[in-house]
């Protein structure tokens, strides 16, 4: 380009030739980019990530998305030539000519050793949400949720539609639990209105024995309600720590009995020890002792903070909603066939919708997954970024340094030292924009522990992971500068210049 000015060339057209290029560039990776998302978006409106329940995601987006997205691109590319074109507009081509490329002399800091060290952070903040993610998913899927789903198959059953009137409810699932009793392999089976982690779960204010007025504001606490039948304990691997679980004389001619949480118990009475054989009075204001008291566990999402739960015996009130819960080995789905048939012998105008619990956990671990995917993506598409980044710095540092490398080698320097000098400050600015990334991706790791379960970044694992993954991508980044810098020829690099 100096020559060019110097034989009388035009800014204006070095300019525009530098803008051509920028634009180019921009508008191929913007097509690149769109023919991606278009492949992308037609497998999101395919996807069902719930066959029983069927979705249609509408990723049709219209023209004006895509203009903008080309828009983003001619603009970023732009945005980028103005560098360059600065450094046209600025630069003495006779001194340049006469100086050789040495002439110019790099400072210490430049725009594009910032540009860079953001853009390493960006992406060590991308890994560490991504492996703090990865790390809470499979904790999660062999977390302690109070309960175990592993070998336990849910039958829904819609008492009411069936005709079921109040007073009958409790009869028929007593018959209904020894029925599925009867199948080989069944260990345990009971009955529950919604399991934990289900939607739409009530939850309704209690009150302590001594309160008189029962408005909301004086309420004790506010606990999940889980009507259940005996034997729901056992067959859902729930731990009773103290107490005993419900009994069938537990009906409406019995005092009114609950199993109550720990973090109920500590709530109403100070501790679970403290809580069998004590009072409190439920919504309508009628006195319930607690009889049991069971461990915590998850009850609205993976990552909810400890709730207040209470169990009451399914016969002292009547639930059009229910539940089978069967604990069986064997073949489930054959666990399954045999559990519907069981139903319509008892009534075959039941309808049973059967599947295993840890299918039921899918919709509660469903954000935990998506965050896990979607963070992932961005991390790789971060790590191309910052390679290629690494790379173009790495490599143009080489190139503007041939000369000094040349004369380097040919006055014995060693091979570390060669490297060092060519790639000394690509490897420094990858180590502060990684340094700075992982801080910011611990904090940033936070608000994930509202979706991901147990996400935590100060896993080592978590921290020993990013720090491996960012060497590796400087090590793939800067492999071929490097490869480059120690092949260099002194002879015929200094002959020609």
């Amino acid at each position: 380009m100096a020559l060019r000015l110097a034989l009388g060339s035009s800014r204006k057209l070095i300019l525009r030739q530098l803008f051509t290029e920028a634009v180019l560039l921009g508008v191929a990776g913007g097509a690149v980019g769109l023919a991606g998302s278009l492949l992308l978006l037609h497998w999101l409106a395919l996807w069902q990530p719930f066959p029983r329940f069927p979705l249609h995601v509408p990723a049709t987006p219209d023209v004006k998305v895509y203009v903008v997205a080309l828009g983003l691109a001619v603009v970023s590319a732009l945005l980028f030539g103005i560098v360059p074109a600065r450094q046209v507009l600025h630069a003495n081509p006779y001194e340049i000519v006469k100086a050789g490329a040495s002439a110019r002399r790099e400072r210490r800091v430049t725009a594009r050793d910032l540009l860079l060290v953001v853009q390493i952070a960006i992406c060590a903040v991308l890994v560490t949400s991504s492996l703090v993610a990865v790390r809470g998913l499979e904790r999660s899927l062999h977390a302690d949720y109070g309960f175990q789903p592993r070998g336990v198959l849910l039958g829904t059953v819609d008492m009411s539609a069936a005709g079921y009137p109040d007073e009958k409810v409790p009869a028929m699932q007593k018959r209904m639990i020894e029925a599925m009793e009867t199948i080989p392999g069944v260990e345990r089976a009971a009955t529950i209105n919604l399991p934990p982690l289900a939607t739409n779960v009530e939850r309704k204010n209690v009150f302590r024995e001594q309160t008189p007025d029962l408005q909301a504001t004086h309420a004790a606490a506010m606990p999940f309600y889980y009507p259940a039948s005996p034997g729901y304990f056992e067959a859902s691997g729930t731990t009773l720590l103290t107490g005993r679980g419900f009994a069938w004389h537990d009906d409406l001619a019995a005092p009114r009995v609950a199993v109550v949480n720990r973090e109920m118990a500590r709530i109403l009475f100070g501790s679970p020890a403290q809580a069998v054989g004590r009072k409190f009075r439920v919504e309508d204001g009628t006195l319930a002792e607690v009889v049991g008291v069971v461990e915590n566990g998850k009850y609205s999402s993976t990552t909810e903070t400890l709730a207040p739960a209470l169990f009451l015996p399914n016969q002292q009130r009547s639930w059009g909603q229910t539940t089978l819960v069967v604990k069986a080995r064997g073949d489930q789905g054959e666990l399954a066939t045999a559990m519907r048939h069981k139903l319509r012998e008892l009534d075959p105008g039941m309808a049973l919708t059967v599947q295993t619990w840890t299918t039921l956990l899918d919709f509660a671990l469903f954000p935990s997954r998506i965050a896990t995917v979607s963070l992932g993506v961005f991390g790789l598409m971060g790590a191309l970024l910052s390679v290629t980044g690494i790379f173009g710095m790495a490599a143009y540092s080489v190139s503007k340094r041939l000369r000094e490398l040349g004369i380097r080698i040919a006055l014995g320097a060693k091979r570390r030292e060669v490297l060092g000098t060519a790639l000394g400050r690509a490897l420094a600015l990858l180590g502060i924009g990684s340094a700075a990334g992982l801080v910011l991706g611990v904090l940033a790791s936070r608000v994930l522990s509202f979706v991901v379960y147990e996400a935590t970044p100060r896993d080592p694992m978590v921290l020993a992971g990013v720090v491996a993954a960012m060497a590796l991508f400087g090590l793939v980044a800067t492999w071929i500068p490097a490869q480059r810098a120690l092949t260099v020829n002194p002879v015929k690099l200094l002959r020609e210049e």
